[in-house]
């Protein structure tokens, strides 16, 4: 795997044009004469003499020119200039220590990952995963277009044909000036953040030559205060190491980036009534006052500035003080989505085992989705967005590598701090006096309409749905701005155009799961209220602030109520105070209704659990897709309900507070009581594999102990057959039972394709199972030393154990024979179909003389001849306890058959069964053995268990023959047919 800096990208480099050629003493004569004005000659030919790529290097290294590539540069070595004495001192000052600490201390800080990548390891940072996003050259007249309206075709992404580089954003513009002034502006989620951390940390390591020293500021940590600061002061004190290079800073020979992120934050007036002219570093006005004359050029005139913001608020800035504008378009490349994806999932360490055990796992996973993204999925339109690169990343690092996950990671947990990523702390409009934060503003109109299409089970949303939630309420000039620069800055984040055939001129979420993350964020902050809930919310929080005041209570409720009921209102007003309080209170009753309905919503059965959607809405679906003329499947909302759990708990909650949408923790608690009588009421009724494991996850995600407890105690027999069992599902059942200590009567865990370590992760839950049903779930011998450990554990209560067709064989035969001899619990043990062969069987009969309480064991469909089936029930008789036996379909001869005939039960107080017939009769036994050819077949070889019906129906037909009492014959007939018809069918292949 190569470092995205060698990754290769042509035609892009940090070298510039050579200068004019000038004579030795027209540079001397230039170097010594000072600076007229900004932008002088001299400036651009001091920096071309001190080296031809724009870079100052320090005095031990040779000089070098580095050319950009997606993601990184590439450096080579050059021969160094003469040395002249201007050249040193301006080398001392780029080199000085000053610089440097400047530079470790900028590289400390923004190569710190949040705590949403410290769980993918230390190797995931900018200096490894990073792909440059596409960014188009833009123009004043392209941003001021009218805002249009919420039409597909004016949503599609433009087509980015004047692209250009990071590294070429500051050269000369098409009248050949040169450019000062950048403006990089993008939506929600491109990446503007990432990639000016990027360009920062590569000028901290010596890749972005054409500057000397970067100075970047935070337009949100600015407009935090408004008092009067000199730029000299604002610099020392955010960068205390750069005091004594600051009174340098207005030297034309010192080339300066000055950086302003997000300064969409800042009310910037350019006007000079509003802002004042001020040339003077040492001069004290306000931050935004400071920005202003640096964009004017009047302060720092030499410095070059680079400005990201949202696209609305560009038109801040005037044309006339931007010698650039730039639009982040993201990955609009789909080969970009790739790049990334297979940067972060290959990263080695990713799985958290530190080896690369598991890089097959990696490969495959990285091959299946750039196949979904080959076949121009839904998943590619949102990964346009950076930002949902990483989601999907996230994501899949949640569902398949879950040892170097916490513990208390959670799927909501995930997209909850995605949003925070994204938006903590952004108010939608700085101007707007309101300062709404954008994602409550989200949560209002874009999780009402998620709500509407979960409701609807709809997730295709035409023009007349997105204007019905956002427009429907446009009363005042604010609230009409508000929804403009959503439009413009936050739209396309959460909806995008709808690419299945037929379905293109309509808008879905850019991934599934997002419509029911939004829409339970909708329901859980009790936007969904009926009129009369939200009237008694206003006017309980009005009287508990300020009495009964009742001209401001008439004003609140005059926007919701006709006129003609006020009268009747302010009567009860005055009667029933508390009446409002309580009414208000009861959307919480609603909340844990409508989860509690959602969670156990019958038309849901039978689908996969959400997990598995989730890896097939990535991923993709292996197989022949639908036509499109095909009626499509029933949309499946089952993530909605557990979605409302977890943003319940108490880290969800405390992410949501820093985006401004508060859950209060007596709401939470309210809701939990209410819900919990319903939930515990519903798990009790039988429920199908793949919801049961919803509603486990439901629990996992609710993170309450006390109330999965409490829903856990209930659960006295859990059937998850069928369902794959991957690492995590392992860990959220083993997390959610161990909120317990009772034991579980039955636990059905057959054909969940578990290994060695899925009983490890389970063996405390293991160990309190009366029943534990592990059947065709390919367990080898290793697994077979952990059912052995798990047997003789001294808490172990398992009574019936059921390993039929899993690999045990001989080896693994040993582990069990040794667990069967020191287990006090197990009275049922099931190796039918286990590839024991007479060997392992011989083992099991060896050890089978220690044990003292099994009472039946099953060991038929293992290829035991006469020898060792004889030797087996010959322990068998003088075990205390046993008193079955099963042979069937084992290699065992007539001889053996008649021999093992003789040991009868009333003899030798043991059951032996081997086929169908018993002496004369019919066995007790012959529906059971039937049964279990029919369970088996699919999973065992035909041709043979064809000649095993075949041999059983001889059998039987010799013994109809012996016998004369017409009611046996009649028997014997009865069960002859239902042998023969099994036959057929598989002879049919429709068995």
């Amino acid at each position: 795997m190569q470092c995205p800096r060698c990754l290769p990208q042509a035609g892009t480099s940090w070298s510039r044009t050579q200068g004019p050629k000038l004579g030795g003493r027209e540079i001397m004569r230039m170097l010594l004469s000072p600076s007229s004005a900004p932008g002088a000659r001299s400036s651009f030919i001091l920096g071309r003499m001190l080296h031809p790529a724009g870079r100052l290097c320090s005095k031990t290294s040779p000089l070098r020119s580095f050319t950009r590539y997606q993601g990184g540069f590439r450096e080579t070595v050059s021969q160094p200039s003469s040395t002249r004495p201007g050249q040193m001192a301006l080398r001392n000052v780029a080199s000085s220590d000053a610089i440097q600490k400047h530079r470790k201390s900028l590289s400390d800080w923004f190569s710190h990952q949040p705590n949403e990548e410290r769980q993918f390891g230390p190797s995931f940072s900018l200096d490894t995963i990073h792909v440059d996003p596409v960014i188009r050259e833009s123009s004043l007249e392209e941003i001021l277009k009218p805002s249009p309206d919420l039409t597909i075709l004016n949503q599609l992404q433009s087509p980015c044909s004047r692209t250009i580089g990071l590294q070429n954003l500051f050269d000369a513009d098409a009248c050949g000036q040169q450019v000062k002034n950048v403006v990089l502006y993008g939506t929600v989620g491109t990446g503007k953040s990432t990639l000016i951390k990027k360009m920062v940390v590569d000028w901290c390591h010596g890749c972005l030559p054409r500057f000397e020293l970067v100075i970047p500021f935070s337009c949100e940590d600015l407009s935090q205060s408004n008092v009067p600061v000199s730029l000299r002061r604002l610099i020392t004190k955010k960068y205390l190491h750069l005091k004594e290079v600051v009174p340098l800073l207005g030297s034309a020979n010192l080339k300066v980036l000055v950086i302003l992120n997000g300064m969409e934050r800042l009310n910037l007036d350019f006007r000079l009534s509003g802002t004042e002219l001020c040339c003077d570093p040492n001069e004290a006005v306000p931050p935004s006052a400071i920005v202003v004359n640096l964009l004017r050029k009047y302060l720092l005139p030499e410095a070059s500035i680079i400005v990201t913001t949202r696209p609305s608020a560009v038109r801040r800035i005037p044309s006339k003080y931007v010698g650039r504008y730039a639009e982040i378009c993201g990955f609009s490349n789909t080969n970009l989505q790739k790049q990334y994806f297979q940067m972060r999932l290959s990263q080695p360490g990713c799985d958290g085992s530190g080896s690369s055990s598991n890089s097959d796992e990696r490969d495959n996973l990285v091959e299946m989705l750039s196949r979904n993204l080959e076949r121009h999925d839904q998943i590619a339109a949102a990964c346009f967005l950076p930002s949902y690169c990483w989601l999907v990343c996230t994501t899949l690092h949640f569902l398949y590598f879950t040892k170097s996950v916490p513990p208390s990671q959670t799927l909501t947990g995930i997209y909850t701090s995605f949003l925070r990523l994204n938006f903590s702390g952004e108010i939608l409009d700085s101007t707007d006096s309101t300062n709404v934060s954008m994602m409550k503003y989200v949560a209002k109109t874009v999780g009402k309409l998620a709500h509407e299409g979960v409701m609807s089970r709809r997730t295709c949303f035409s023009d007349e749905d997105l204007q019905k939630c956002f427009e429907v309420e446009m009363k005042t000039e604010g609230e009409l701005n508000l929804l403009n620069v959503f439009r413009t800055d936050v739209f396309r984040f959460f909806l995008t155009p709808c690419v299945q055939p037929g379905k293109e001129h309509t808008f879905v979420f850019t991934i599934p799961a997002m419509q029911e993350y939004l829409a339970a964020l909708y329901v859980v902050l009790g936007e969904k209220k009926t009129l009369a809930q939200r009237v008694g919310k206003e006017v309980s929080e009005v009287i508990g602030k300020i009495s009964e005041d009742v001209t401001l209570v008439l004003s609140i409720v005059s926007k919701v109520l006709p006129l003609r009921i006020l009268p009747l209102l302010f009567g009860l007003l005055k009667m029933f105070p508390r009446f409002f309080n309580r009414l208000s209170g009861k959307d919480r009753d609603t909340i844990a209704h409508t989860m509690a309905v959602e969670m156990f919503k019958e038309e849901d059965y039978f689908n996969d659990d959400v997990l598995d959607q989730i890896n097939s809405s990535i991923l993709g679906v292996e197989g022949p897709l639908h036509h499109p003329d095909e009626a499509p499947d029933d949309e499946v909302f089952e993530l909605f309900p557990i979605f409302m759990g977890g943003l319940l708990s108490r880290r969800n909650r405390a992410l949501l507070e820093q985006l401004g949408c508060s859950i209060k923790n007596l709401a939470a608690f309210e809701i939990a009581n209410a819900m919990k009588k319903t939930m515990i009421r519903n798990s009790r009724k039988w429920l199908p594999p793949s919801e049961l494991m919803d509603y486990l996850i439901f629990l996992h995600e609710f993170q309450n102990e006390r109330f999965t407890a409490e829903a856990i105690r209930s659960l006295r027999a859990i059937n998850l057959s069928s369902i794959k069992m991957t690492p995590l599902k392992c860990s959220i059942l083993a997390s959610v039972m161990g909120t317990t200590s009772h034991e579980v009567e039955e636990l059905n865990l057959s054909s969940c394709h578990l290994d060695v370590s899925s009983l490890r992760t389970l063996f405390p839950v293991l160990l309190r199972c009366q029943k534990l049903h592990l059947q065709l779930n390919s367990l080898g011998p290793e697994a077979c030393r952990e059912i052995r450990d798990l047997l003789l554990h001294d808490k172990c209560v398992v009574s019936t154990l059921r390993l039929s067709d899993n690999p045990v064989t001989e080896q693994g035969a040993k582990y069990l024979a040794e667990a069967i001899a020191g287990n006090r619990s197990l009275t049922h043990l099931s190796l039918l179909h286990t590839s024991l062969g007479n060997q392992g069987v011989e083992v099991i009969a060896q050890h089978l003389a220690q044990n003292q309480h099994l009472k039946e064991l099953d060991v038929g469909y293992n290829s035991v001849t006469d020898e060792a089936a004889l030797g087996l029930v010959e322990v068998a008789k003088r075990h205390a306890t046993l008193k079955e036996v099963h042979l069937y379909f084992n290699d065992i001869s007539e001889e053996g058959k008649r021999a093992l005939h003789a040991l009868r039960r009333d003899r030798d107080g043991v059951q032996v069964l081997v086929f169908l017939t018993v002496g004369t009769d019919v066995s007790d036994y012959w529906a059971f053995i039937l049964s279990v050819v029919q369970k088996n077949l699919p999973n065992w070889d035909r041709e043979r268990v064809q000649q095993h019906l075949s041999l059983l129906l001889q059998d039987l037909e010799c013994s109809r023959r012996q016998t004369g009492n017409p009611w046996k014959k009649a028997k014997f007939l009865r069960v002859e047919n239902e042998v023969k018809k099994m036959l057929v069918k598989i002879q049919q292949g429709t068995l």
